[in-house]
């Protein structure tokens, strides 16, 4: 899976942005769950009114980058959405996906775009515009996908991966972001509580000069 990884990286840029971006820690209060934004479901939404009783799950997603899409043999991690969606409906998890990659609207990552998305793969749950990438940058995002699972007190309990294998979703050996929903819903700490988010950089725009 690395290897395929690193492949997939050169394609479509680098691993991680050197930006000055906060790093949340586990237990830390979700920043930013006021701020409403555009969502293909409807009108405008924030990350509070898309949380639920047991807590929220947020994913920096997009439509262009082959982690999430996919790749020649590679299955990406958007395959799992859905089931992820189903997963937190029945913990009454709220669910979202937030699309941060202003520097890509014209090339894939526009609202009708997402539209497109959202039904073609069935994905569930919200899909947010994250315009400016307020949202990614109060979250300290870096990598499409990125995860960050709150509790029911929207306190971080877990960030980074989905699990160890992009390329094949019947190959995982360690289904980190299940586990750790698990584990909130039994009251216990996510282990690990922190892994090495990997994906395609978000494509925040330039600020203007």
């Amino acid at each position: 899976m690395f290897l395929k990884a690193l492949a997939l990286t050169a394609l479509s840029g680098t691993l991680f942005v050197s930006l000055d971006l906060p790093d949340l820690a586990i237990g830390s209060p979700a920043p930013a769950t006021y701020v409403k934004l555009k969502d293909v479901v409807g009108s405008e939404r924030s990350l509070k009114d898309i949380a639920s009783d047991n807590g929220l799950l947020v994913i920096f997603s997009c439509n262009t980058c082959p982690f999430v899409i996919g790749h020649d043999d590679s299955e990406g991690w958007q395959k799992r959405y859905p089931d992820l969606a189903k997963l937190c409906a029945t913990d009454k998890i709220g669910f979202v996906l937030v699309n941060s990659n202003d520097g890509k609207r014209d090339e894939g990552d526009g609202f009708i775009d997402m539209q497109k998305q959202y039904k073609l793969q069935n994905y569930g749950g919200h899909y947010l515009l994250d315009q400016g990438h307020v949202l990614a940058d109060a979250f300290g995002a870096r990598t499409t996908p990125h995860v960050f699972l709150y509790d029911k007190d929207l306190k971080l309990v877990y960030k980074g991966l989905i699990d160890d294998n992009v390329d094949d979703s019947k190959a995982v050996q360690k289904p980190y972001l299940r586990n750790a929903i698990a584990a909130m819903m039994q009251g216990q700490p996510a282990d690990p509580a922190t892994t090495r988010n990997i994906g395609c950089s978000i494509k925040r725009a330039a600020p203007e000069q």
